[in-house]
């Protein structure tokens, strides 16, 4: 049996600039903010190598432009850039027009830092829901083969309850991509979402640990987790932005992440997007990974 083997993935954004804060923050007001996300990425990029584990890093266009040298050290220590937009603005908030120059712009300045293709995307606030389905033929137009931007679980800000639940092919009229949707367990009716963000923070580690377990041995299949470097940040300005169920979300048990964190490297088997999908269509086709 080949061994499932998981995607690690870092939505590289500053604390600042989360979808829960962005009615209060302005864009144009970003550079007004103290920035961490250089720190605070590299804290989990010492995490990754003191545990030998690679990464997809899916970042911000804003950061990457601000920060060539994060985007060269993520680089050089080995893992994988995908895109993360450029604005951080909500796909089903813009037009296609729109949503194809943010993507255009955030590639091109990660791809300008690191001197390497992009091909992997993640919407911010995984945004790609039912009223935003048209983002996908973009994403191929745009050079993008995978996506990992589908939570198939309803919430007041994302989701597309339903959608398949398993890593598979999307057509378009323009060719196909990959789609790598975010981790729930339980049936589509009554879905439990798990995997990273909030839900890692709000979860006690025991049940995140019972809950993905069960996705590698009973589904055998590979699970996508996913952190922001702000919640590795316990000391983060807090802002006086957003409802207060969002800033419930946003600051809720920052202090363990650390921890957990390092207890779920130990627990499973991670690498980047690309390596987890290689190793999970060897294993749909049959295939010894060892005798690649």
């Amino acid at each position: 049996m080949v061994q499932v083997l998981n995607a690690f993935t870092v939505d590289v954004e500053d604390y600042y600039q989360v979808s829960g804060f962005e009615q209060h923050i302005r864009r144009d007001a970003w550079d007004q903010h103290e920035s961490r996300v250089v720190a605070n990425t590299h804290r989990i990029l010492d995490l990754l190598a003191r545990h030998d584990t690679r990464a997809t890093f899916f970042v911000l266009g804003w950061v990457a432009e601000k920060y060539p040298q994060l985007v060269r050290d993520i680089h050089s220590a080995g893992h994988e850039l995908g895109s993360h937009s450029y604005w951080h603005r909500l796909v089903y908030s813009l037009t296609p027009d729109e949503f194809r120059d943010d993507l255009r712009r955030s590639k091109q300045v990660i791809e300008d830092a690191a001197g390497v293709e992009v091909n992997c995307y993640r919407a911010p606030s995984f945004s790609i829901t039912e009223q935003s389905l048209w983002a996908l033929e973009i994403l191929v137009e745009e050079g993008i083969t995978i996506d990992s931007s589908v939570f198939p679980v309803k919430h007041d800000r994302y989701g597309l309850p339903g959608a398949t639940a398993t890593i598979h092919e999307i057509p378009t009229p323009s060719g196909s991509l990959i789609e790598f949707p975010l981790t729930f367990v339980g049936s589509s009716r009554y879905p439990i979402p798990v995997g990273g963000g909030g839900y890692f923070r709000l979860y006690p580690y025991w049940l995140t640990k019972k809950l993905l377990t069960h996705v590698n041995e009973y589904s055998q299949r590979p699970f996508s987790f996913y952190i922001h470097p702000w919640e590795v940040d316990p000391d983060q300005p807090r802002l006086r932005a957003g409802s207060r169920s969002s800033r419930f979300r946003h600051y809720v048990n920052l202090q363990p992440t650390v921890a957990k964190l390092s207890k779920l490297l130990a627990d499973f088997a991670f690498d980047t997007t690309t390596g987890s999908l290689s190793r999970h269509f060897l294993s749909e086709a049959g295939l010894s990974f060892s005798k690649l």
